[in-house]
């Protein structure tokens, strides 16, 4: 059953994007996933039909939507089937370029958020360390100025389609005395210049498609003009990339667990045993019925997220929020497919693994369930911090 939403901006989002998703079954994505190969055909189709450049604005050739119909459109590639590896391919051009909307130079709003918008332009986040993790104030990547030019060296991991891209947005550390804090870091709009960057994919569970890579830079020439903001204040304007970032994943989750919904359904209605549809038994109706009830309450909290990161409102703790809520909705609903599938739902043959292994990546990225109840902890119930 397709999903209605309750006003026709969203409506229309929705259904525009279901039909560029019914050219892309579940055999498509499996076969991407198998293969390792990035989904270049349903990429194409988005970018053609404007949807890469949904939540860029209007004057750079983007469709001026917010965070709200962005999340709409990223639900509805995940529960089409395409799941993570649907969402990875075209998620970072949505939000990823939000600190350079904001805080960007005309010159670098000028030079890159049209071809973004066109879906001609794809960019990776460079944050993560392997020895920083959660803890931003670890970063140890320098930022070193030269003129009017930076040189940046270090490493980072866990980068998303950096094989892809062309462009990073990297976080340095641009003031050394200021190590071991979230001051004096700066954020770069960077080139994938390969004669001084070094991309290795990270093997991993799920979602390979769309590779994770450890991203090496060695003394990588940044011309002055791509600094976005101030020098100094990369984090802060880092800070206005993710609540969209949570509320985006948390779409996903939700669209992922709708998808394995539907496939859970349609086996327990189909599948007779003991003469009967195994549906009809509690054991297998009720966890279900709770998947449901769970993906409705967790796509209200991320529609109110983003409806009041729209209106410019504080949305931190109900973007965590939702992001803690739909990683569970999502994985739980996908489990249970598995699980009403029996032994079938171990078997390729019906894409519930598939979407149970793209599942469990929500409650670990792009921040961990723990640091989300972290943040709820110390930011709504005034609790001390503890870390």
């Amino acid at each position: 059953m397709d999903r209605v939403y309750d006003d026709e901006t969203l409506q229309a989002v929705a259904e525009g994007v279901r039909s560029v998703c019914r050219a892309f079954p579940d055999s498509y994505w499996a076969a991407c996933d198998g293969e390792h190969r990035f989904p270049w055909e349903f990429y194409q189709q988005l970018a053609a039909g404007g949807w890469v450049g949904l939540a860029i604005p209007e004057r750079y050739g983007g469709g001026g939507q917010g965070i709200a119909a962005a999340a709409v459109m990223m639900r509805e590639i995940a529960a089409s089937g395409a799941a993570m590896n649907g969402c990875s391919a075209v998620h970072l051009t949505v939000f990823g370029l939000n600190p350079v909307v904001r805080f960007g130079s005309e010159r670098l709003r000028d030079a890159f958020l049209p071809r973004a918008a066109a879906g001609d332009l794809h960019v990776c986040f460079g944050v993560t360390e392997p020895d920083a993790g959660s803890d931003t104030s670890r970063i140890t990547t320098r930022a070193t100025r030269h003129g009017d030019t930076w040189r940046i060296s270090g490493r980072k991991i866990w980068t998303t389609k950096a094989l892809e891209s062309e462009v990073v947005l990297l976080l340095a550390r641009t003031d050394p005395g200021a190590a071991g804090t979230l001051d004096g870091l700066s954020l770069f709009l960077a080139d994938l210049d390969p004669d001084h960057v070094d991309i290795s994919p990270i093997a991993k569970t799920g979602r390979n498609a769309v590779a994770s890579c450890e991203v090496a830079y060695d003394d990588l020439p940044v011309e002055g003009w791509r600094l976005v903001g101030e020098e100094g204040e990369g984090f802060r304007i880092l800070l206005h990339g993710l609540n969209p970032e949570r509320i985006l994943v948390a779409a996903e989750a939700i669209g992922i667990g709708d998808a394995a919904l539907r496939r859970a359904t349609t086996y327990a209605r189909d599948r007779i045993v003991f003469d009967r549809a195994i549906g009809a038994n509690q054991a297998v109706a009720h966890p279900l019925a709770q998947a449901h009830v769970g993906l409705l309450g967790a796509w209200s909290l991320t529609l109110d997220a983003a409806r009041r990161y729209d209106r410019d409102e504080h949305c931190g703790a109900e973007a965590n929020a939702a992001k803690w809520l739909a990683a569970e909705a999502g994985y739980f609903a996908a489990d249970r497919a598995v699980q009403t599938l029996g032994g079938m739902g171990y078997a390729t043959e019906f894409h519930v693994e598939r979407y149970w292994r793209e599942a469990r990546i929500m409650r670990l990225a792009p921040v961990s369930q723990e640091m989300a109840l972290n943040y709820i902890a110390h930011n709504v119930l005034d609790l001390p911090r503890s870390y």
